[in-house]
């Protein structure tokens, strides 16, 4: 069967979406799931933008990209040479990296965004190719704004870029204006225009501003398009990227029709989309396509019945096949460290050592206080745990006064590098009263913009997911947090965006320092 290949944006054109920006370390995080779940290429940010996002490229290059079997490291660059520069400076650790350079090529853009003519632009195409092929033989192009170009004149710049050294033409709908039908026959007309086409791989990179990225994305497949450019939980500008769950399912489930199949390891899609979330601390909506809550659920009672008899009279994938036990019910209160080890490696957390020891002390308090541990509990519990790493504020205790006629009140203590730290504080509720005292014991003030929580599991034991978004002085960070009690999952969701900021002006200290 014919490969695709899946190049993965969602720590490039992804993270430039509002709230879903990461920092170094959760790049990282990110990006090791990444190369589990097997993409081919990680688009690992945008080096020029910011020397945080050159740092974050460059260490994903260095830590990610070096490993056996790694994916391509890509790093995205406009056509001015100093782009490039940059961005090679960033990707070129990787044993396999990639320059990805473009520049905008409909009339709308020409005029009013660059203001150059077409041949100053088909110009420094050219040039920016060159420059980029004397640095690495991976180097891709796209003509921005693909969807709305004079076809003519995108086709030129094509077999220039081609011609240049392109070994990769992407053409994105920037704007998410295609429609399928009208796009496959652009994608087919691409194919057969374009000089020396037979030499590069045709990739496309659809937006969903019309709900069309991923029909799009399928339909440029029977065009002869061979790479797909998408991001997890379809995040992205604006409306999102295609999405690339989607994507891989839709491949999979309907190899018949489609013919073609990828290298992704299904099994690791619903870990990665929860981690996503979990580091974003943006909620994945419950009737979201392969991944969502509501995606192997059913409620109405022929479903049910139909389910019942046999699961394939309503469900045409298998929760197995993305990494979703279907068995619920885990572990309890007299379970053992190696039944919790077992466990979570089927659930795509490989725990040793110290991680494990943490995760197993968590996981007992946890069955101490629920009659059922379910799988939901257990990826709460760990990624919860996992923001909990050396240097970080740590919850130690929480004692809170609250009710009708009384001012409510907290006491905390934090534990830090072993070391321990206590405050008060008092505020207009409970969960106010103990980002208070957060704030005491820190020095670290900020001011919360968004708190949303949700059940992770169902009954009345179920363990409360809290996600924030606190401004500090300026920067909106988020953070989430996972118990049984909403209080304590407040105080944890509030401490794991304290923990970023905290993180991060380290690295900015450790930068400028001697």
């Amino acid at each position: 069967m014919d490969r695709v290949i899946i190049f993965d944006t969602t720590l490039r054109d992804g993270e430039q979406a509002p709230g879903f920006s990461m920092n170094t370390m959760e790049k990282l995080e990110m990006a090791r799931q990444l190369a589990r779940l097997n993409v081919d290429v990680i688009e690992a940010g945008f080096p020029i933008s910011s020397d945080e996002d050159f740092e974050a490229t460059r260490e994903v290059a260095r830590q990610v990209g070096t490993l056996d079997g790694a994916p391509i490291i890509c790093g995205l660059s406009r056509v001015g040479l100093g782009d490039i520069d940059r961005c090679w400076e960033a990707v070129k650790y990787a044993r396999r990296p990639r320059i990805h350079t473009f520049v905008a090529t409909s009339d709308i853009h020409l005029k009013y965004k660059l203001r150059k003519s077409r041949a100053e632009v088909l110009k420094a195409s050219v040039e920016a190719v060159r420059h980029a092929r004397a640095y690495c033989d991976d180097v891709e192009f796209s003509p921005e704004d693909a969807s709305r170009s004079d076809f003519d004149y995108m086709c030129d710049v094509l077999s220039a870029v081609i011609d240049a050294g392109a070994r990769t033409i992407n053409i994105p709908d920037t704007v998410g204006y295609a429609i399928p039908r009208e796009w496959a026959e652009r994608i087919a007309r691409i194919r057969e225009k374009v000089d020396g086409v037979e030499k590069a791989v045709v990739s496309v990179h659809c937006h969903n501003d019309l709900g069309q990225a991923v029909a799009n994305s399928l339909a440029a497949l029977a065009s002869g398009a061979r790479q797909i450019e998408c991001a997890m939980n379809g995040i992205g500008e604006r409306a999102g990227n295609a999405s690339l769950e989607e994507i891989v399912m839709a491949l999979r489930t309907r190899k018949d029709f489609f013919g073609v199949e990828t290298g992704v390891k299904t099994e690791e899609l619903f870990k990665t989309s929860r981690l996503l979330s979990h580091i974003t601390g943006v909620h994945v909506q419950p009737n979201k396509a392969v991944v969502g809550e509501n995606a192997f659920a059913h409620e109405a009672g022929i479903h049910q019945d139909g389910v019942l008899k046999e699961k394939l009279t309503y469900e045409i994938m298998k929760p197995e096949d993305i990494g979703r036990s279907s068995n619920k019910l885990v572990l309890g209160k007299h379970s053992g460290r190696a039944a919790l080890s077992a466990r979570l490696k089927e659930l795509g957390f490989d725990l040793a050592g110290g991680d494990l020891d943490r995760a197993f002390k968590a996981f007992k308090d946890l069955a101490d206080r629920k009659k059922e541990v379910y799988d939901e509990d257990l990826v709460a519990l760990v990624t919860d745990e996992m923001t909990q790493s050396e240097g970080a504020y740590v919850l130690d205790y929480l004692h809170v006064l609250s009710g009708t006629n009384v001012i409510p009140s907290a006491t905390v203590k934090l534990r830090k590098d072993g070391q321990t730290f206590q405050d008060s504080g008092i505020g207009d509720g409970p969960v106010d009263a103990v980002l208070a005292a957060i704030d005491a014991i820190t020095g670290v003030k900020g001011r919360l913009q968004d708190y949303a929580i949700r059940a992770a599991t169902s009954g009345k034991d179920a363990v409360g997911e809290v996600s924030v978004k606190v401004d500090f002085d300026g920067t909106v960070v988020s953070g989430k947090g996972a118990s049984t009690d909403v209080i304590e999952a407040s105080a944890r969701a509030y401490l794991s965006a304290l923990n970023r900021i905290v993180r991060a002006s380290g690295q900015r200290t450790r930068e400028v320092g001697p």
